[in-house]
């Protein structure tokens, strides 16, 4: 079996400033560490920019227009949206091809050419909420391509799984009140953004994992096996999307988890499993967090792989 790979050299363009952890580097890692030998079968596709009506399913039309009309030109200085969310002249498009990347992968995997798709893309989105950008995150690319799924697609029902160290407050925000979509997160409790207690359940379509600092490769299983699985299956998805993000490694500077490349591989390998009974083993994956370059790309790489292989 294969994949498609979803980026676009834009997404290195986006240049939050000197120091900043969600840097150009990031991206570049992980399509350095894809280019090897053993990941040559990779279908790779340019992301191609998302429409106003793409990002507008999920983010309000009038905030999406004047957000894009805010954000700087050519020549112009940063753009602060908040302390750690900052735009560029190369964020426009980087944000744009991030939404876009995550639409096509989602009309890859609906039109049978392959099961699965990664989009190496940047900024993340995760964090953000209708009208907020937070976090790194501008646009929320799970939850537009999501919608997507549903409005283009013709899915019903479609389920985002996030293994991120953080919360994906954004992605819950916008699904928490649909019961078409199903939104589960493990995630180091009481961080950034303080948000994915367990009794945040939504209109049951919510299923949150907070797991203590320190939290390593049994307890993350434990959690998928116990609850994230057995929840994610009852509810029976036509597609499964997965917020990808690997800053709960034990190397990353802004978590406090210890997992390794293994448990990525696993929690890839059980979805799979997931899917191959409930949606013809249809997976869509984007990246998020991760800001070890190294364990990134190791991290991303154990992901890809699995895949590639598929069940």
């Amino acid at each position: 079996m294969t994949s498609y790979l979803f980026s676009h050299q834009a997404c290195a363009a986006h240049e939050p400033g000197a120091g900043h952890p969600e840097r150009p580097a990031r991206i570049r890692a992980v399509l350095e560490r894809l280019a090897a030998p053993e990941f040559d079968a990779l279908i790779r596709r340019d992301a191609p920019e998302a429409t106003v009506d793409q990002i507008a399913r999920m983010h309000p039309r009038d905030f999406v227009e004047a957000f894009l009309k805010a954000l700087p030109k050519a020549g112009q200085g940063p753009f602060a949206v908040d302390g750690d969310t900052v735009a560029s002249a190369g964020t426009r498009e980087a944000a744009l091809r991030a939404a876009g990347a995550v639409c096509a992968a989602v009309d890859a995997v609906a039109t049978g050419d392959v099961k699965t798709a990664f989009c190496a893309v940047r900024p993340p989105g995760h964090h953000a909420e209708p009208r907020t950008p937070m976090g790194f995150c501008f646009f929320n690319n799970v939850a537009i391509g999501a919608a997507h799924a549903r409005a283009v697609c013709g899915f019903v029902r479609v389920a985002v799984i996030d293994f991120d160290v953080h919360h994906g407050n954004g992605t819950q925000a916008m699904f928490q009140q649909d019961p078409g979509f199903f939104f589960a997160s493990t995630h180091q409790a009481q961080i950034y953004p303080g948000t994915g207690a367990r009794n945040e359940r939504g209109v049951g379509n919510i299923v949150n994992v907070p797991l203590c600092a320190g939290a390593d490769s049994e307890g993350f299983r434990h959690a998928f096996r116990e609850i994230v699985l057995p929840a994610l299956s009852d509810f029976g998805p036509d597609l499964i999307m997965i917020s990808a993000g690997f800053d709960a490694h034990a190397d990353d500077p802004l978590g406090g988890m210890e997992l390794r490349e293994a448990d990525y591989a696993y929690a890839t390998r059980e979805l799979l499993r997931v899917a191959k009974s409930a949606c013809d083993g249809r997976v869509v994956s984007t990246l998020e967090g991760g800001y070890d370059l190294h364990a990134l790309a190791e991290s991303a790489a154990a992901h890809v792989t699995a895949l590639m292989a598929g069940i």
